[in-house]
Parts: structure tokens; sequence; C-alpha cells
């Protein structure tokens, strides 16, 4: 699609690998741009996306040699805003986004895999919020997701001190889903994806928005919207096929 993203599609799963390797896959602007397009423009058939890294890293975040922010007097603002659309538009998509972290994630690196649907990480991957030692704040939702995952205390710790997170802590903290050795990392994303794209998809795009939901309600409204979709649910013909297949059986 363009020069650090590369895509592909197989049996309902749309791998979407950041590819730029010599940077530890570190993003422009354009590599951004692209990313939301992606996410945006799914096809028909596409039941589960996974974004992950090539090579030895995930994302370390903005490419900081980019012009965009390495030139004096550049606009950060515009920068962060293409990172937040890369956030947003993983929150809008229709189906959910696997973030298999294979390697280091830092800054909105991490923070765009944490915006994600579900996380599994390689046992050797670290999650690293850098920011403070720049003399920058985190981005990328950070200050949003991190204490609503780990709590104020822990996410206070994560970007203050700037200290790496390995994979087994993150998941010890609930930060991330699941964490799986390296050398069965690969097969088990593919299992978590194939399992997802099996399902009714309909199901699972409602499930999906409610859960985002819930930080916008409290638990009457919660309580409402669950009873409103699962009566839409039940009336629909996904609803009919699946129970009458279980009953089957």
């Amino acid at each position: 699609m363009t020069d650090g993203l590369r895509s592909e599609v197989d049996g309902g799963v749309l791998t979407l690998t950041l590819d730029r390797p010599q940077r530890r896959n570190a993003l422009t602007g354009a590599v951004l741009d692209a990313f939301v397009a992606a996410l945006g423009d799914l096809e028909r058939d596409v039941r589960v996306v996974v974004l992950t890294g090539e090579g030895k890293g995930f994302c370390a975040g903005q490419d900081l040699a980019d012009e965009a922010v390495a030139a004096e007097g550049a606009d950060l603002g515009a920068t962060v805003d293409r990172w937040n659309a890369g956030v947003r538009a993983v929150r809008d998509a229709r189906v959910p986004v696997i973030a298999a972290v294979n390697g280091v994630a830092a800054g909105a690196g991490a923070n765009l895999a944490l915006a994600c649907d579900l996380v599994v990480a390689a046992r050797s991957a670290r999650f690293l919020e850098p920011f403070a030692g720049l003399g920058l704040v985190p981005d990328g939702g950070g200050t949003w997701t991190l204490p609503r995952l780990v709590g104020p205390q822990r996410a206070a710790a994560m970007t203050l001190l700037g200290a790496p997170l390995d994979a087994t802590t993150a998941a010890d903290w609930g930060l991330i889903a699941e964490v799986a050795d390296d050398d069965t990392f690969g097969t088990r994303v593919a299992e978590i994806a194939a399992t997802i794209a099996g399902l009714p998809p309909e199901g699972v795009a409602e499930t999906k928005r409610l859960l985002r939901a819930t930080f916008d309600h409290d638990l009457d409204a919660q309580l409402d919207l669950e009873r409103d979709v699962q009566r839409e649910r039940g009336a629909g013909q996904e609803y009919r096929s699946a129970l009458a297949a279980f009953l089957s059986r």
C-alpha cells in the first residue's frame, strides 16, 4: 500500500505489518496515513485485523528523524493529529484489531498497540514510555489508556520513570491480554485471529462496540445498551443460525 506498511489477507484475517525494520518500525506521517486508510476501507470478507511489526521491533513510535518533527519550528501537534487518527481508526474499525507485539513497543507505538482491542506480546517484547526524558507528554492516547488499564500509580511510574516494562509483567498488570513464548508467538497469534474470524461477525462487531462504549456510560446506561443490542441480535438471522447449530450438537 505504501513504503513502510505491508498488507495481506488470508482466511478472513488482514495482517498489517509495519515494515521499517531499519528504524525499528518508527513511523512517518505517510505510513500512519496508509494505516488509517487500510482500517477505514476493509474488504467485506475481513473478520479481524492483526497489526504487527517486521523484524525485532513492533514500533518505536514516531520517527524522530522525520522532517515533520526534526525541523526547527516543527508543529508536533500536527504530527500527533496523525497518530490520533490511527488510534481513532482502531476504535472505529468494524472488526477487532489485534496488536501482535513481536518486540519493543515504544512511545506512540506502544500506545497504538494498547489502543487495540486485544494485545498479545512475545515474551521478549518490551513496552516503553520515553516521553518525559524528551521533555514531552505521552500521546497516542497514552494518558487515557494507561490509567484505565493499570491504574494511576502504575501509569505514573511507566510515564515518569520511563523504564521498559517486560511482557510478563505487562500481562500480570492487565496491560495486555496474553504473553507467548517467542518460538510459539506467531502460531498463537494465528490461532487467536482464526478463532475470532470464525465467530458470527455481526455479534463480534457489536461486542467490540459495547466494550468500547462502557467508558462513556454509567452502569444503568450500559445495561440499557446491552438490552437493546441483545434484542436486536436475538431477532436476527445470525443468532437463529448459530442457535440451530448449537442445539443440533
